[in-house]
């Protein structure tokens, strides 16, 4: 009994010894004047490495928050020891779609993430400070953000990815706070037509980004989904494009996060002298 004790034990401390380090870290918006929690994942061997190392940031959904990603995500703490990169659980409070709100000026979650929560987690840890060395990607309302905001800032991020993402939510005119943000649509209609990803495709141009889209079949984000790939098909825009049979659930993305995570690290690898 002693012995098999010792021995799990053993394994118990052999796996704490590998597994990815989490911070929680408070990050100060100058724009919103507010604190704002981080979640901050550095592979095992950070401290010991002098490498600078490249950058995934991650959006949650709707109601969620920085601690999405830990919480609700049981492999990605072994992705971020596999793959080597950092992953930073970025905080949109509960329904900030990520862009600067046209009508409410507490909302300035796109000034948040690009000009304030970058450079800070640049400052403060050995990233690779250039767009060849991040990536950011989201689920649902953080989809659409991670493709807003790399479209917007293609100077920042140089990968982007999407899962089960609202993509156009423009067919949701009372659904997840989106008129709180925006005004309502039938008052507001050019604030939700400029801010929806689909509408802004005009602005990828070159094939500048990597990126990479996913939704379930059975999501009721699926239609969107399926135009913006067909409009980006149509517009020539390179893209992964991915459906796999999937409800907008964590049992799809907890797969879904998998795949982007390696078509981050693939084009870490190629991109990163």
């Amino acid at each position: 009994m002693k012995k098999t004790i010792y021995t799990l034990l053993l394994v118990f401390l052999f796996f704490s010894a590998r597994a990815a380090k989490i911070d929680t870290i408070q990050v100060f918006s100058t724009s919103m004047n507010k604190n704002i929690k981080t979640c901050v994942i550095v592979p095992e061997n950070y401290k010991k490495s002098k490498k600078k190392l490249p950058v995934v940031y991650l959006l949650h959904g709707y109601s969620g928050n920085y601690a999405t990603w830990v919480k609700s995500f049981k492999e990605v703490g072994e992705q971020v020891d596999k793959y080597g990169f950092i992953v930073i659980g970025v905080d949109g409070n509960y329904s900030s779609w990520y862009f600067d709100s046209p009508i409410d000026p507490t909302f300035k979650y796109e000034t948040y993430v690009v000009d304030e929560l970058v450079p800070f987690i640049d400052k403060n840890y050995k990233t690779i400070a250039s767009r060849e060395g991040r990536a950011i990607s989201g689920l649902s309302m953080g989809g659409h953000g991670a493709l807003y905001l790399s479209f917007k800032h293609q100077d920042v991020f140089g990968a982007a990815g999407s899962m089960s993402g609202g993509v156009d939510f423009r067919p949701f005119p009372e659904k997840w706070d989106i008129k709180k943000r925006l005004g309502s649509i039938t008052e507001f209609p050019e604030n939700w037509n400029k801010n929806t990803v689909v509408n802004m495709l005009g602005l990828v141009e070159n094939n500048n980004l990597k990126l990479i889209i996913d939704c379930g079949v059975d999501d009721f984000f699926i239609d969107v989904n399926r135009e913006l790939h067909t409009k980006m098909l149509g517009l020539k825009i390179n893209h992964d494009y991915i459906e796999r049979p999937g409800k907008h659930n964590g049992e799809y993305w907890e797969n879904s996060l998998k795949f982007q995570l390696l078509f981050f690290y693939i084009f870490f690898n190629s991109s990163v002298k």
